[in-house]
Formats: structure tokens, sequence, C-alpha cells
């Protein structure tokens, strides 16, 4: 392999040696496969291809100070996957299979988990998708899942830096009672069109309004928001947010803190009482708001003194990654460490 400058990494794909794949056929799944390709052959009228039956999710491995990697909350990605195979009616992948999937293209790819306190990381991408083929609409009857790795710097190029974000009134990412709890990739070909716009105008993300009444935040782009006032931190409760598992463990860590937490509906009239504000999600961790533009509005609101992050979002960004990295004990249980 090329020697990699790890310290240099942007958030995109670097080939590694080995992805993992099983199949779902005849009503069950085959054990797990090995395979050094990166293509995938399926047939022209899969339903991954004509009816978006596909769902993803998002994980990291972190190699510590003592060597060891360490994987980040593997069976709350499981089950996540799981609540996303229900949502559009894809066959379950057991817990126990994912683990084995994560754990085994990891191991196989140890050479690529990036140096402890390098700021990279490695990033695990489970995919799982219809294959059978059909012309009507319905669920398919085959499925493939497939594990690929690939070291990653930070998802924003500022790193933990506060960026500004904006509130498109013209864009939703999801309807109310539609596909927004489940990490499916029309959530976020929904957003791609807003998300090319704002960046084009100097933006980092786009703060999405509920679909119904456009009067509560919803999601940042890709990432869970929340707000801190008054020692609470609070993120919006909604019917179409995907429910990020870095946004739970920030949950638990600001009570761990002696902060209180509330999810509950956000106006956006609220973000003007708001001392922090962040995005948050595997690819970024927190992502810290400098200010939110509401364009339409002709309204911004300001969180980041002096154009830094804010106290509480530095605390809990530094506790979620020394649990990550195994600088501290891991107390709730969320990383399984690779033998």
């Amino acid at each position: 392999m090329n020697t990699i400058n790890w310290s240099e990494l942007s958030f995109g794909y670097i080939k590694t040696d080995f992805n993992v794949r099983c199949y779902y056929r005849n009503g069950e799944w085959s054990k797990p496969q090995v395979e050094t390709s990166e293509e995938v052959t399926m047939h022209m009228a899969a339903t991954a291809l004509h009816y978006g039956q596909e769902a993803f999710e998002g994980m990291k491995a972190f190699r510590g100070k003592d060597e060891k990697i360490r994987i980040f909350r593997m069976r709350q990605n499981a089950l996540r996957l799981q609540s996303s195979c229900r949502g559009i009616m894809m066959a379950e992948l057991p817990v126990e299979l994912f683990e084995e999937c994560i754990t085994t293209a990891v191991k196989e790819n140890e050479r690529f988990v990036p140096p402890y306190e390098s700021g990279a990381a490695l990033y695990i991408r489970p995919l799982l998708f219809g294959t059978s083929a059909q012309v009507g609409v319905g669920p398919a009857k085959e499925y493939t899942f497939l594990v690929f790795v690939t070291p990653v710097g930070p998802y924003f190029k500022e790193g933990f830096k506060p960026t500004p974000m904006a509130i498109m009134r013209e864009y939703d990412r999801a309807a109310p009672l539609g596909t927004g709890t489940y990490k499916v990739g029309g959530n976020y070909a929904a957003s791609m069109q807003s998300g090319v716009k704002a960046a084009k105008m100097g933006y980092s993300a786009v703060v999405y309004l509920d679909a119904k009444e456009k009067k509560y935040i919803d999601e940042c782009g890709p990432a869970n928001f929340f707000g801190i006032k008054d020692n609470t931190y609070i993120t919006p409760k909604s019917t179409s947010i995907l429910p990020s598992i870095t946004n739970k463990s920030l949950m638990q860590l600001a009570e761990d803190i002696g902060m209180k937490v509330e999810r509950r509906p956000v106006p956006v009239e609220e973000l003007a009482t708001f001392e922090e504000a962040g995005a948050c999600g595997t690819a970024a961790v927190i992502s810290p708001i400098l200010r939110i533009d509401d364009l339409s509005e002709d309204k911004t609101y300001e969180f980041c003194k002096e154009g830094q992050p804010g106290p509480i979002s530095k605390k809990l960004y530094d506790k979620l990654r020394a649990i990550q990295y195994g600088d501290v004990e891991d107390v709730h249980g969320w990383v399984t460490i690779v033998e």
C-alpha cells in the first residue's frame, strides 16, 4: 500500500484489501464471505435500482493508545438497520450476523485503521439492498448485505470548528410520516439539491424545518441538531428525523455531567435563546454551528462567540472521543474491542 498521510485524509473513499458480503436467498441468510472485488453484479431489474430498496449504516473504528481497535456502538447500528429494513420491507439481518460481518471487515483491513491521535478513523459502511428482478412494485425476494471500510479524516474539512448553516424553507428532506426515520438513500437524494445550493453560498449544511408546518427544527442535512441553554441539552423530536446514535450518546453524556436533557419540538424562534448549537452524527461527532441564517425570513441566529466552539459542545465532544479511543472507561458498554 502506498504510504497514507493520515493527518491529510479527507472524508472520501480509499481502496482497502477486503469487504464482507452475505446473501439472503430462499428465506435465509448465507454465512459471511470475504471478497477482494470492489464491484457488485446485479440484475438490471433489481428492486434496489428501481424502487429504492436500499438501506445503510455509518460507523467508525478507532485505534487507541494501547494499539487496541475499538468499534463504537455496533449493536445500535445493527438495530437501526433492522428498523430501516422494516420501514422499506427488506429482509432483516440478524444482529449477530451484522456484528460478525463488521468485526470481520475491520480485522481483515486492520492495517488501514489509522494510528492514535492522527485525527483519522476507519469508517465502516454496511449496506443492504434488494437484488431480485421485479418490474411490479413490491419487496424483493433476495438481498445482499455488504460491508466495506475506508480510512477517513474529518467530515467537515474545518474539523471541530464552527461553520455557518442556513434554513431554506423551499426544500424538505422528508415527509412527517415518510421514510425520514430510516437510513435509506432516498432521504439523502432528497437533500442534495438544497445541499449543493447551500455549499455554493458558503454554508456547510442546510437546517431543515418540519415539512408539515415549517415551524420546527428537524435536521441539519446529514446530521441531528442540538441546542444548549440553561444547562440543558435540547434536541428536536419529530416523526421525520433519523435517530442518530451519536445524538443518543451525547444525550447520555450530557446527563452524566449533570445536565438536563429535553427531546421535544424546537420552534425556529427558540434558536434566538440558545447559547450553543451543533450538528451531530457519526461522521463529524459534533460540528459546532457558528450561525444559522434563515434566508427567506432574513434573520440570523448567532451561537459561537469569537468563532470558537462553546464550552459544553467542546466538553461533550472530548468525552465522546475519549470513549471511542479508549482514553477513559467505557461505563456504558458502547465499545467493542476487536480481538
